[in-house]
């Protein structure tokens, strides 16, 4: 069994303890495997292990990849985790599963337009700047609510969950409290927070997925 393989099952034992840790249902949280830069060839050893949910940063890397994989393994997730410009919505909603960085009216605007014209829905998650950072994508937390609301009333769209990314400076547990008390304030069911670094934190903070891609393949 290669390293990234035990990676990966030393990763989900510790998301299970986690689950417990937190008083939480066993499975309750979503492993996203983040493969970026990865090739074909090193992701497949993962997706035979077991692994279904995958995140990708870049729409073109994942076209160059995906597709025969997600031929080879039909019920793959495939999750945009990246920055979304919005001449490629087209070609996001066509290759992705969930897209969790809607941070702007401009993609909102592509995305549901590209949705009723392929007829192919991804789920969507709104991107949060918790911390306000300048060179960060993502929208800023006084203006998540309004802007899931926006999404729904003015764009159509089914607005799943809410993403954030803390500074790498700051103790995430107070990034991850922002993100959970506005997703009850939007009404979204889901909750994208926690990396390799911090995602035992964010389970305990509430959690529905994790993006973990050091952990499980390695530094880039």
């Amino acid at each position: 069994m290669g390293d990234t393989v035990q990676q990966f099952f030393a990763v989900k034992a510790r998301i299970a303890a986690a689950e417990q840790e937190a008083g939480r249902e066993a499975g309750a949280v979503t492993l996203v495997a983040v493969s970026k830069t990865f090739d074909a060839v090193d992701i497949q050893p993962v997706i035979e292990a077991g692994q279904r949910v995958f995140g990708e940063n870049r729409v073109q890397e994942a076209q160059g990849k995906w597709p025969y994989l997600k031929e080879a393994f039909p019920d793959i997730e495939l999750h945009l985790i990246g920055p979304l410009q919005s001449n490629k919505a087209k070609e996001a909603v066509a290759l992705f599963d969930v897209i969790e960085t809607v941070d702007r009216e401009k993609i909102a605007a592509e995305l549901a337009k590209e949705i009723a014209r392929q007829g192919r829905a991804p789920k969507l998650y709104v991107q949060v700047n918790t911390g306000s950072e300048q060179q960060k994508a993502g929208i800023e937390p006084r203006e998540a609510v309004a802007f899931v609301k926006r999404c729904r009333d003015v764009h159509g769209l089914t607005i799943e969950g809410l993403m954030c990314i803390p500074p790498a400076d700051e103790n995430p547990g107070p990034h991850f409290a922002l993100l959970e008390k506005l997703g009850k304030e939007a009404g979204v069911a889901r909750l994208s927070m926690g990396m390799s670094g911090d995602y035992e934190t964010a389970i305990a903070f509430g959690a529905t997925s994790i993006r973990v891609g050091s952990a499980i393949f390695g530094s880039r």
